[in-house]
């Protein structure tokens, strides 16, 4: 097997790692929902490829994103769904047919009408979309009702903060920060509850709610809750460094050293960073 440029031999590898014979053992049980999380992963590390402007890790990433859409669609073959060429085909038909200033006869010849155009379009195949789910039996669509404008696919975070904005358009929200600290004590003391009884699945629930409501907050003191915790990331990037480099500089290191030494280490830190600021 030599690499090339030609998409099928991407198909054929996937192919070939999934087969139950002679396959990757690894490959051969993952599902989709096992794949998802890498998925997500590849995309945030194009973007970050991006933000550094760095092409040649974004081509790489580019390869990396474009081998989970192989494994899900080679997935999805074997389950007698769909292929590669179908999805290659969907999202062929859904540009041209999006297009039609471009690709057939159309008025739309400015920015405005191409959108009023673009959003037309849309709608219709919205209404395709629910004739197929219905055939499916599929009833759930988190797409319909007033949330539905807000995408599931964005970052959990980012999906909360949408869902509380959109809901309060229509009055269903805090009139003050306060209330809301008063919910996140109670969902602390629920959080507690659960842990207190050991039950994996509800210690999930609450923390869900826990976080969520600290989103709630943030949104209410015009913090976005995404660049707060980037913010601490980073932080904590920074102090952790700290501590790496100083047991270092001692002789010490990371595995060996206790957590007495690391939080004296990082207590430092924060008051080098006091001093700074």
């Amino acid at each position: 097997m030599q690499p090339s440029k030609d998409i099928s031999r991407l198909i054929q590898i996937m192919a070939d790692l999934r087969n139950p014979e002679t396959g990757c053992p690894w490959d051969i049980v993952q599902t989709f929902e096992t794949i998802k999380p890498y998925t997500i992963e590849e995309a945030y590390e194009v973007s970050d490829a991006i933000e550094r402007d760095d092409m040649d890790d974004l081509c790489d990433e580019l390869g990396d994103l474009l081998l989970q859409v192989v494994f899900h669609a080679r997935m999805a073959e074997e389950a007698g769904e769909f292929s590669f060429g179908d999805v290659v085909e969907a999202i062929t038909t859904k540009m041209i047919r999006r297009h039609p200033h471009v690709f057939a006869r159309s008025d739309a010849d400015t920015p405005d009408a191409v959108k009023k155009q673009w959003d037309e379009i849309k709608q219709a195949e919205k209404r395709e979309r629910a004739e197929r789910r219905a055939r499916r039996g599929l009833s759930e669509d988190f797409k319909a009702g007033f949330l539905g404008s807000v995408q599931r696919s964005f970052p959990a975070l980012t999906e909360a903060l949408k869902l509380q904005e959109r809901a309060a358009k229509v009055g269903f929200d805090w009139s003050a920060p306060e209330p809301i600290l008063d919910k996140i004590e109670e969902e602390i003391g629920e959080l507690r509850e659960a842990l207190k009884h050991g039950d994996q699945a509800k210690v999930s629930d609450e923390l869900g709610d826990l976080i969520f409501a600290v989103v709630n907050i943030g949104r209410h003191v015009k913090a976005d809750p995404e660049q707060s915790l980037r913010g601490t990331n980073t932080k904590f990037r920074r102090r952790f460094n700290h501590i790496e480099t100083t047991l270092h500089a001692e002789g010490e290191t990371l595995e060996a050293a206790t957590l007495e030494r690391m939080e004296e280490i990082w207590q430092a830190a924060k008051a080098i960073e006091r001093q700074l600021a």
